[in-house]
């Protein structure tokens, strides 16, 4: 992302804010600025003002945020808008089709406790797409507050996507040892339930949630298909309340928390524990990473081919923040997961082919850039690359 863009593209939000005109965003120098309808500001200021979501953003957990008044808006958002908003800029986006599996799982338990913690003060979410979060480094945090909006009673809208954007993918990694990013990358609604259907044989529906969530969910698509409005005045008819939403976004978690990825070895898993190159060369690529570094601090370094960080670390005590960048998934969800534990707020791991880079996508390819479209390195690795 160039730090002196404005476009209202850069942000990556529910593409259905382009549809409606809900909200327009917009990158001013090292401001996330956002404008609102009508109803988009209406929602905002009632929910901004409820215990969970104070709670939420004082936590890190929402993207932190405060109103603007009109004379601070940029002309790139002047028109007829009812208010502004200014975000805490994320550092580097990415996208879920560059997470590893245990960051879309993150993601997904993210979406589900503030939903669960929404729902129990009037409030729902009325989307579940895995583009309403970031990482910074292995942290998720939701960005599109928008999306938090009073709930006026009947069913979660946003379930279908749950589970076309994060459910199915997670299952298909975890059930069937599937990488999902190919999907996600080439599908901006995911999976739909019938197709996941059939990649699941007679015994898989006997797993935990998939009669419910992938069985049923696709024979009653079958059945309504994409009358949803008909679907959602019906179910408000029978008395679908708060208390069935909730229950169901319980249930939810307690599914995703499960579908843990168990794989135990790949191609470059294992490279830096046991690969002979290493054990010779280590200590010296060390000491020459360290002292190409140090003298002054550098903003944000790339490390290609990172394997399991052993450089991107040491990047890390020199610089702003660092990419770690692997094109072996487990590598990359078993750093993931060290530097979850470890709590280290400036290294971001991803999956990312350099034969096969993410590209520019989405209407006009601007909705989701490519690499070098959301950040500009200072310093690029390539240690052992070819």
């Amino acid at each position: 992302m160039t730090p002196d863009a404005a476009r209202s593209s850069d942000f990556p939000f529910d593409p259905g804010s382009f549809r409606d005109r809900a909200s327009r965003v917009a990158i001013v120098g090292d401001d996330v600025l956002r404008a609102l309808s009508p109803r988009g500001w209406a929602d905002w200021q009632e929910v901004c003002e409820k215990p969970f979501f104070v709670r939420e953003m004082a936590a890190g957990r929402i993207i932190r945020t405060e109103p603007l008044t009109s004379g601070d808006a940029p002309p790139e958002l002047a028109g007829d808008w009812a208010g502004w908003l200014r975000h805490e800029k994320i550092a580097v986006m990415s996208y879920p089709y560059e997470w590893s599996c245990s960051m879309l799982r993150e993601a997904a338990l993210l979406t589900l406790d503030l939903m669960e913690a929404a729902l129990a003060d009037g409030v729902i979410l009325k989307d579940a797409t895995p583009y309403n979060v970031q990482f910074v480094g292995t942290r998720p945090v939701f960005i599109d507050v928008p999306s938090f909006v009073p709930h006026e009673g009947g069913p979660w809208e946003g379930y279908r996507q749950f589970c076309q954007m994060f459910l199915y993918p997670l299952m298909l990694q975890a059930w069937k040892q599937v990488d999902f990013q190919p999907w996600l990358r080439g599908r901006i609604d995911g999976i739909t339930p019938q197709e996941f259907r059939r990649l699941l044989s007679t015994r898989d529906l006997f797993r935990s949630g998939a009669f419910s969530h992938v069985f049923l969910h696709s024979q009653l698509s079958d059945r309504v298909g994409d009358a949803t409005g008909g679907v959602k005045e019906s179910l408000q008819s029978s008395g679908f309340d708060r208390s069935l939403v909730t229950a169901n976004v319980q249930g939810l978690r307690k599914i995703v928390e499960k579908l843990a990825w168990q794989l135990r070895s790949s191609r470059w898993s294992d490279y830096d524990r046991t690969a002979p190159p290493v054990g010779t060369d280590a200590a010296a690529k060390e000491a020459f990473v360290r002292t190409s570094l140090e003298g002054r601090t550098w903003g944000t370094v790339w490390d290609l081919g990172c394997n399991l960080g052993r450089y991107s670390r040491i990047a890390a005590e020199n610089s702003r923040y660092v990419l770690a960048l692997d094109v072996d998934h487990l590598t990359v969800d078993r750093l993931a997961a060290e530097l979850r534990n470890e709590g280290h707020p400036t290294i971001l791991p991803l999956v990312s082919n350099l034969a096969d880079p993410s590209p520019c996508l989405g209407w006009r390819g601007l909705e989701r850039r490519d690499l070098p479209g959301r950040s500009r390195p200072n310093m690029v690795f390539c240690l052992a690359l070819i």
